[in-house]
């Protein structure tokens, strides 16, 4: 799988630049770029990268702000400042910029980074996820994974229930359950992913729909028919 890559630089040189350096890279695939803050913002969200190279200095949209505003949508995106100002580091690792390249850089300075990059992407795919890591402006949260009991989607916000306390987010709920791919989480409805190792009770809830009692927690979540068939089934083979 490769790693997506955006670029977002009012200067079309330093964007020709990094585009040359991802070409010459095996793994790398360039996506989109964008010469101001605010369609970085707008386009990232709908291709979703897995990385950004935004400089500091940009119109419209500066790329303190921009970032600012795509970790609360991408919060697992990798943002990587590029600019000529140092003074602006505070600001990027404020907002956990991944890396922050001071112009001009080398080009191996840049591939270094990449091939970090490279190898955390493929440590994540092969090692069961343990700790789910969520961000936003105020602070990081840090949630062991088998603690979370269900996770629902509700105006336009992602909850994430423990027994100790309930974690919002903007990430999708398919985000997540990309991330808990384990075999004890099950997607019982579109709005809602259930630890099963948690579940106590299930009730009809209309003709086609069910509820569903969760120990450590009174938020109840929903599985329709056709899931709790699929559910059945995978318990009765376990």
């Amino acid at each position: 799988m490769k790693l997506k890559v955006f670029i977002a630089d009012d200067d079309a040189g330093m964007r020709l630049v990094l585009k040359r350096i991802m070409e010459s890279m095996d793994g790398i695939e360039f996506i989109g770029e964008a010469a101001d803050g605010e369609e970085a913002v707008r386009r990232c969200i709908d291709l979703r990268p897995d990385v950004v190279f935004i400089d500091v200095e940009m119109p419209v949209l500066s790329g303190v702000e921009a970032a600012r505003q795509l970790v609360e949508h991408l919060p697992e995106l990798a943002l990587i400042f590029v600019t000529a100002h140092s003074e602006y580091m505070p600001d990027a690792f404020e907002v956990y910029a991944y890396d922050y390249l001071l112009k001009p850089f080398k080009t191996d300075r840049v591939r270094q980074t990449l091939r970090r990059l490279q190898r955390n992407k493929m440590i994540r795919k092969t090692t069961p996820l343990k700790t789910l890591m969520l961000k936003n402006r105020e602070r990081m949260s840090f949630i062991p994974v088998e603690e979370i009991i269900l996770l629902y989607r509700e105006n336009k916000l992602t909850y994430i229930v423990t027994a100790e306390e309930t974690h919002s987010t903007s990430e999708s709920l398919n985000n997540l359950q990309q991330k808990l791919a384990t075999p004890y989480f099950f997607r019982s409805h579109r709005a809602f992913i259930i630890n099963m190792n948690f579940i106590s009770k299930i009730y009809p809830y209309g003709r086609w729909t069910y509820l569903i009692k969760m120990k450590g927690t009174e938020k109840d979540a929903l599985i329709t028919h056709e899931k709790l068939e699929q559910l059945q089934d995978f318990l009765a083979s376990r």
